[in-house]
């Protein structure tokens, strides 16, 4: 059953003032089937929900990793048709980790924008601390992750403490550099032992490169299946013993 916090309650400008684009934007990516219809209320005005945000967010992503709108169009296709918003943010995270890292300047007023709400000084000290902004020369002024502002402004709701949002924050970032590391050395004894009297071998540099290239996308998947399904099955567990 749909709740109330899931119907679909946003104007297209509210849409478009969230996901940082214009209304024209939103309008044209409607045309193209790229965006699901909104669903029409009273007035015959049209309603946009979480999934039309994430979808947006996708679309965006996808254009940042330097696709064109035809492959886009094709992109999407390939999707189900039934996939929620909670699914195609975690298919955009997955997008985003391959983005070159980037920053860029936001005003306080901007950041608001994009969260669609005020944000108090609490927040922007917690989305300090998940590294999504850092204070730049001006006072309400930010550089801001792009790739990790939609998991911040999420995470301003997530209903635990932020010690333990912070704490979660450190085991994954631990454990993700001992997976690395691990990883790291398996890939350096596919391709082998530098010869002691090599120096640097550009050869090996690489084979390295080249292996790393062609594993990388197929890790991540990986690493996010399996953890995916570890947390799924943690939580039926904790669940029975409750």
């Amino acid at each position: 059953m749909t709740t109330e916090a899931q119907q679909p309650t946003l104007t297209v400008d509210e849409l478009a003032a969230r996901a940082g684009v214009t209304v024209r934007t939103v309008r044209f990516y409607s045309t193209r089937g790229l965006l699901p219809p909104p669903v029409i209320g009273p007035r015959r005005v049209g309603r946009y929900g979480q999934e039309h945000l994430s979808r947006l967010a996708l679309i965006e992503e996808l254009q940042h990793q330097g696709m064109t709108l035809a492959a886009i169009e094709r992109y999407l296709e390939r999707l189900p048709a039934d996939l929620s918003a909670h699914d195609l943010a975690i298919h955009r995270a997955l997008v985003a980790s391959w983005a070159p890292e980037g920053a860029e300047e936001m005003s306080r007023a901007e950041l608001e924008r994009r969260a669609g709400r005020a944000l108090t000084d609490g927040d922007l000290q917690r989305l300090a601390a998940f590294e999504v902004i850092a204070r730049s020369g001006e006072q309400e002024s930010f550089r801001v992750d792009r790739g990790l502002l939609g998991l911040g402004l999420q995470l301003l709701d997530v209903p635990i403490a932020h010690e333990t949002i912070l704490a979660a924050r450190a085991v994954l970032l631990e454990h993700s550099r001992a997976a690395a590391a691990a990883l790291s050395r398996l890939l350096r004894d596919e391709v082998g032992e530098p010869r002691p009297d090599s120096g640097t071998d550009p050869e090996r540099a690489a084979a390295v490169r080249s292996l790393s290239a062609h594993m990388q996308p197929l890790v991540v998947q990986a690493l996010v299946t399996a953890f995916q399904r570890s947390l799924q099955q943690e939580v039926r567990e904790w669940l029975k013993e409750t």
